[in-house]
């Protein structure tokens, strides 16, 4: 990013309190535009709560972020959302639309309607064939059901890709390659993308750059190679362990 390149995406002094619990404690970051970032952390570490923030499915305690240098608190709601894609963890397509209806779902709130050529298009993009649009979301299996997640998150055209675990319920073949596709889309389509996962061989291979939440801190901000390479500190190096120790027990079975 240019000194003079407004970054894509700022947190300022973000904190999110439920009670007695603070999930956020005091994060300020930069993302820049066309970045690809994953936010890796245990659970409960705060990383989903961040993300919420930037979409306003989470509204901070304190602090502010500013998406293309707007408050998001500041702007309208609908035209938010309408330049953010949005992947659930639990892929929540509608059971009683079909696939065309659920890829359509946010346009056609916001009073717009698109063609079948662009739902052609969206499935397209996903890996899915045209004729997949008339099914009902219990005739596909868990990955087919999540690439339409991500069609959806793409159909009204985002700026900024934000994802929730979006990979945690499928099996690791349908995972890797789904992975694959998305950090692909990321490319073609321009988009900054932010990836929250607990898995951080994921984040390696995904990543252009790695957030390591812990206690609602970021407490490592550093280039995958970097962390391959040893740093980040004790709480990253702990994440990094675990595809670093089955990568070696791999390499043991092989001998």
């Amino acid at each position: 990013m240019t000194s003079t390149e407004r970054p894509a995406l700022s947190f300022c002094d973000i904190a999110k309190s439920y009670g007695a619990t603070c999930a956020v404690d005091g994060v300020s970051l930069e993302i820049p535009r066309g970045q690809f970032v994953a936010l890796v952390g245990a659970s409960g570490s705060g990383k989903s709560t961040l993300l919420k923030t930037v979409n306003r499915l989470v509204e901070p305690s304190s602090g502010r972020v500013l998406f293309d240098e707007p408050y998001v608190a500041e702007m309208p709601l609908p035209s938010l959302r309408r330049r953010i894609g949005y992947v659930f963890q639990s892929i929540g397509l509608f059971p009683h639309m079909s696939v065309a209806e659920n890829i359509a779902i946010g346009p056609r709130l916001a009073g717009e309607r698109l063609a079948s050529g662009r739902i052609d298009e969206l499935l397209e993009l996903v890996e899915l064939p045209s004729e997949m649009a008339g099914r009902m979301p219990d005739a596909l299996s868990g990955g087919q059901r999540q690439r339409v997640g991500v069609a959806r998150a793409l159909a009204g055209s985002p700026e900024l890709l934000l994802m929730d675990e979006p990979f945690g319920a499928l099996d690791p073949v349908t995972r890797d390659a789904l992975g694959e596709r998305v950090r692909a889309l990321h490319a073609e389509l321009g988009l900054t993308t932010i990836l929250v996962t607990h898995d951080m061989a994921e984040a390696l291979l995904l990543a252009d750059r790695v957030l390591v939440m812990d206690a609602g801190r970021i407490v490592a901000d550093e280039l995958p190679e970097a962390l391959v390479a040893g740093e980040g500190g004790e709480i990253a190096q702990s994440l990094v362990a675990v595809p670093r120790h089955q990568a070696e027990r791999l390499k043991e079975l092989s001998k």
